[in-house]
């Protein structure tokens, strides 16, 4: 049972790394993660995927500024600060 539901997360994550894969950008990834560490954790996989797509979606939009602002000022922003 457990191999399944890792072969299937791995699975998951895999597409969702794809270019293009969805709209909501490190939602799936997340989504996917918190739901089977909620599950493992005590059985609140609908919680865990919940929060997991929000700090996915979050961290997403972080990477994606910071890349933006990369591109913009020609340098690392983490070196600016």
């Amino acid at each position: 049972m457990r191999s399944i539901m890792v072969a299937g997360l791995l699975g998951l994550i895999a597409l969702s790394g794809t270019p293009g894969s969805s709209e909501a950008k490190g939602c799936l990834k997340g989504a996917a993660v918190g739901g089977v560490a909620g599950h493992m954790v005590g059985h609140h996989g609908t919680a865990g995927a919940a929060a997991g797509c929000v700090v996915g979606h979050h961290e997403a939009s972080k990477q994606e500024q910071a890349q933006q602002a990369q591109r913009n000022n020609g340098e690392n922003p983490k070196e600016a600060q």
